[in-house]
This record gives structure tokens, sequence and C-alpha cells, in this order.
């Protein structure tokens, strides 16, 4: 799958710290254009607890020999895609990696339509509560 036809998309950056992660997912901007737009970063701590995750995304699309490098954007599909794009949300600001992986385990193995479902619910404008819900549900917090 191209860039172009993704609905989601990430692109891996290196940081001081270690590498990171950027997630996109494509919307019509004010134009009525499609365009991908930022949802949220990975920070380096939350990129290597989650690894096994963003790895699973990446290659479900691109084949077990892909290498996670800085640089280019990886397609992702829907199920893939806000299963990565709720972890990216729902990691923001938490430091506790053994937390942080076993939230990123717990969206590696949940279906696909209820990531998309909680990502709906965490980026509308009152999402407050839906993250810190399913931050408490996959362990990320106590």
């Amino acid at each position: 799958m191209k860039i172009r036809e993704a609905d989601f998309a990430m692109r891996v950056v290196r940081r001081v710290a270690g590498d990171a992660a950027v997630v996109y997912r494509r919307r019509l901007d004010d134009q009525g254009r499609e365009r991908l737009q930022r949802l949220g970063t990975i920070s380096p701590l939350a990129y290597s607890a989650g690894a096994p995750l963003i790895r699973a995304a990446v290659r479900n699309l691109h084949g077990s020999s892909v290498k996670l490098a800085p640089g280019p954007f990886f397609s992702m599909d829907e199920d893939w895609g806000a299963r990565v794009a709720c972890y990216a949300i729902l990691c923001a600001g938490l430091r506790d990696a053994d937390r942080l992986h076993r939230a990123a385990s717990h969206l590696q193995h949940a279906d696909g339509t209820e990531a998309a479902w909680w990502l709906g619910l965490m980026t509308r404008p009152d999402g407050g509560r839906a993250i810190r819900a399913l931050r408490i549900l996959t362990e990320a917090v106590q």
C-alpha cells in the first residue's frame, strides 16, 4: 500500500534520547483535500517499550524484512493504524516503561474495531476522560 492510499502512517525520527515516532492519520483539511495530519508522537521511552506493537503494525503491510529506520513514512492499515494511534495518545506524558510495555501488549492483541472506537473517543475535544479510561484498562496507570 502506498502512502497516498493509507489511512494511517508513521515516521520514525531520531532524537538525542533515541528513536521516536510520529503517527499520522488521513483527514480532510479546510479546503476539502485529503492530507496526513499528525495525531501524536511516541517518545523514545514509549517507542522502545512499544516496539513489538510498532513492528507488528509496520510488518503487517510491508513484510517481515522491513527495518524501522528514521526517514521514510511507513503506511499502516486501518486496524493496526488505530492501535498505534491509540498507543501514541495513551503514552503521552507517561514514563513507566513496564506499564507502557503492558499497554502496548494489550493494544497489540486488541480488536482493530475496538481500537478505532477508542481513537474516536480520545480525539474528541473532550476526550480526556476516554484517555484516562483507556490508560486504566490497558494497565498503563494504576
